[in-house]
């Protein structure tokens, strides 16, 4: 288990007094087979935070990096029907390795998350002819190709949308370095 994750895990245990694997049964107990019926069953009946609540979604689904046998599958899954996206993904990702050597990627079922100190970023095919670049930019106001996500409980604040790889310029990039920047 990663550093972050394990930091998450602990931070858990302290703020409910229940461990992960406490909570994954309590979710196992429910039969739900959604990520999103996990996440709205622990926002809703405990009080979760977005982020705790995805933690133990995934790791009660097994379906996190942590989990996962290769990660590189869950990448090359996330693509299947949507092959034609890849390519923004692979130019954001160089663009991104540029930013510095601490950032750590984390793929799961349906995205790529980036985390520094904390996450900044997630890449995700989100339909067949969308890309979403989802930003954690605390207090920054909607502007240019840079969409406030008003969505309660949002794991991000912000997205970008991209449909073809031509769409990677330097204001998409400057976003992705600004939220990166944050999350120090």
């Amino acid at each position: 288990m990663d550093k972050a994750t394990q930091t998450m895990v602990d931070n858990l245990h302290k703020n409910t007094g229940k461990t992960l694997e406490q909570w994954i049964e309590i979710v196992n107990q429910q039969n739900l087979l959604k990520h999103g019926e996990i996440l709205s069953f622990l926002k809703e009946k405990h009080g979760f935070t977005h982020g705790f609540a995805n933690l133990v979604a995934h790791k009660a689904k097994g379906s996190d990096a942590g989990s996962a046998e290769n990660t590189d599958d869950l990448v090359t899954k996330q693509y299947a029907g949507k092959e034609h996206l890849k390519p923004i993904y692979e130019k954001l990702m160089a663009e991104i390795a540029r930013f510095g050597d601490d950032i750590e990627t984390a793929p799961k079922n349906a995205y790529v998350s980036l985390r520094r100190k904390t996450q900044f970023a997630l890449l995700q095919p989100a339909t067949k002819t969308r890309f979403e670049i989802g930003l954690i930019i605390k207090g920054q106001e909607a502007a240019g190709k840079l969409e406030a996500i008003k969505t309660a409980n949002a794991m991000c604040t912000h997205k970008i949308n991209i449909t073809d790889v031509s769409e990677i310029d330097n204001e998409v990039i400057s976003w992705i370095k600004t939220a990166y920047n944050n999350s120090k």
